[in-house]
């Protein structure tokens, strides 16, 4: 039998640590806006409109030139985030400028992007650490 080494090989349940952190847990309904947020970061359309609006203000147009997607998969793209309260828009005549909604928005997106940073740093540090052996 194969054991596994990412697992406790005994259970031992620290209930004073347990209820002091179910305390401390989000309702429900928190926890379910949360993983909506993360799963629409998660499509990449959405993330580079993202990114994108964190460098400038852009109309759909500019996105979806930028995108290279139609103005209406750019709109629905937007609609989805709008909803999510991580953009927000303003018109200007005939025109729809958007921007992130406000400075949590970014926040989570250059918390996102420094993370992966970190990562690929730590995976390529590994590798190379285990080259040289």
């Amino acid at each position: 039998m194969r054991r596994l080494k990412d697992v406790c090989e005994v259970q031992s349940i620290n209930e004073v640590l347990v209820r002091r952190v179910q305390k401390q847990m989000p309702d429900p309904a928190t926890i379910h806006q949360v993983a909506d947020l993360f799963a629409a970061l998660g499509d990449p359309t959405r993330a580079k409109i993202m990114v994108a609006l964190s460098k400038a203000e852009l109309c759909v147009c500019d996105l979806a030139v930028l995108l290279g997607m139609t103005l209406s998969a750019v709109s629905h793209q937007l609609r989805h985030l709008r909803y999510l309260g991580l953009v927000k828009y303003r018109k200007t005549g005939r025109m729809a400028y958007y921007s992130l909604d406000d400075e949590h928005a970014g926040e989570l997106l250059t918390q996102a992007l420094q993370h992966i940073g970190h990562t690929a740093f730590v995976r390529i540090s590994a590798k190379k650490s285990s080259l040289a052996r």
